[in-house]
């Protein structure tokens, strides 16, 4: 048997030994992994849900991991594991299934690894770093038959559900144009010198995937979003949201025709690298799709509802009218007075309902039953990469849907971007 072959075999092995082993009454024994950030979110929202079992926590980052056993304790009175390097958790034979919150560049990889190990996963969005990340991440899931569930609440979100449907049922006629708004305030975040790692931190292994450089305060914690080799800007982070609810308005649209994108880094002189103003089109032909990143003060557009000093949310138009879709609800609009016809309000959590649908997949073993399969969850992300990748060549790109590539002008530099150079060993 060759050494591919063998690998099958033993990852179909795996699934088929998962599936027969969890009953339907049965918990996940589930572990978080990358416990910093939005990982604290995960352990909140898994503590409530009966089908599982909070196992272990995982973070490169000694006392994020030691913060993150107390916590579970006290919420559930069992204490986890406490794991300081994923690969002891993929290892662990009493893990069912692990739920990553790691920095966008080792989504991949954490994934990959997890499915050849054969656990299911709960995968942060954006779903992937780079384009190619994402092919493999939907090659590895399908060839193990793990399950993976990208973290785009909003598929699970009832009163989205409930808008997309309408839109699919022609609501406001032929749907022409979605707009993504993602108008988050975020600060500079100013200048840092280098500094010695500090103790505890494993830095080579939260860099992983991507080039080695020396500890610098601003490249961890939230602001590694903001350095492109770690992030992908805003429109990668609560952009790729809205995005993946545009596409998803629009009929699950792919790969467009076109894609150009502008903006800059305005007002700041700062070590951010990724734009804090962004604007991108998507040529479809017979629709466009449209997002755009405020990160300076603004206004409202559409009347969509106000966070904090944030407008998040998208907006549809169509043939006969045209909707706003954000976190509190939904209105309709019909015809030429633009006549409110439905204000659907919502006040709905959106973590908890997506992790008991991915739980009740675990169970499944049928990816179908997932809101948001990692095919759904790559394809979204990719629209969030081709926008970033029109932006640093600082051209309009032209795109062959089917070869998913670019083509024409342009096109090596732009089709250099749909990966990265991996430093060893972590190589996807």
């Amino acid at each position: 048997m060759s050494t591919s072959s063998r690998r099958s075999f033993l990852a179909a092995t795996a699934a088929f030994s998962a599936a027969r082993a969890m009953g339907a009454n049965d918990k996940v024994n589930i572990v978080v992994v990358g416990v910093g950030g939005r990982g604290n979110d995960h352990i909140g929202a898994y503590a409530k849900l009966p089908e599982c079992q909070i196992a272990g926590v995982c973070d490169v980052n000694q006392t994020a991991m030691e913060r993150a056993v107390a916590r579970v304790t006290t919420l559930t009175g069992r204490q986890p594991k406490g794991y300081d390097d994923m690969r002891k958790v993929f290892a662990d034979k009493d893990v069912d299934a692990v739920s990553i919150a790691t920095p966008n560049h080792w989504h991949a990889l954490a994934t990959i690894w997890a499915c050849e190990a054969g656990k299911d996963v709960y995968i942060e969005k954006p779903a992937c770093y780079n384009v190619y990340e994402g092919r493999r991440m939907i090659e590895v899931a399908r060839k193990t038959g793990r399950m993976v569930q990208v973290g785009s609440q909003s598929r699970s979100q009832p009163h989205k559900v409930q808008a997309m449907k309408l839109l699919h049922d022609g609501v406001i006629g032929k749907v022409y144009l979605a707009k993504g708004l993602c108008f988050k305030r975020r600060p500079s975040i100013g200048h840092k010198a280098d500094e010695p790692t500090p103790l505890g931190l494993n830095w080579d292994m939260f860099l992983g995937p991507a080039p080695l450089r020396p500890y610098n305060e601003l490249r961890f914690r939230y602001n590694w979003h903001w350095f492109w080799d770690t992030g992908n800007g805003d429109i990668g982070n609560q952009g790729v949201h809205e995005m993946d609810i545009a596409r998803w308005g629009l009929g699950e649209v792919t790969w467009p025709k076109s894609v150009v994108s502008t903006g800059g880094k305005f007002g700041y002189i700062d070590d951010q690298e990724t734009p804090n103003t962004q604007w991108v089109s998507f040529d479809y032909g017979d629709k466009e799709l449209m997002f755009e990143v405020r990160g300076l003060p603004t206004g409202d557009e559409g009347g969509m509802a106000k966070s904090g000093n944030n407008y998040v949310g998208n907006l549809f138009y169509g043939t006969d009218g045209w909707m706003c879709v954000d976190g509190a609800g939904f209105k309709v609009y019909k015809g030429d007075r633009s006549e409110l016809a439905m204000d659907v309000k919502s006040d709905q959590s959106d973590t908890a309902e997506h992790m008991a649908n991915f739980l009740k997949a675990c169970k499944s073993r049928n990816h179908a039953d997932l809101t948001a399969d990692i095919a759904i969850g790559a394809m979204s992300a990719d629209l969030c990469h081709l926008a970033n990748i029109s932006y640093r060549t600082g051209r309009k790109l032209s795109v062959d849907p089917a070869g998913g590539r670019f083509t024409g002008d342009g096109a090596a530099e732009a089709n250099a971007l749909l990966t990265r150079k991996y430093r060893a060993p972590y190589v996807v």
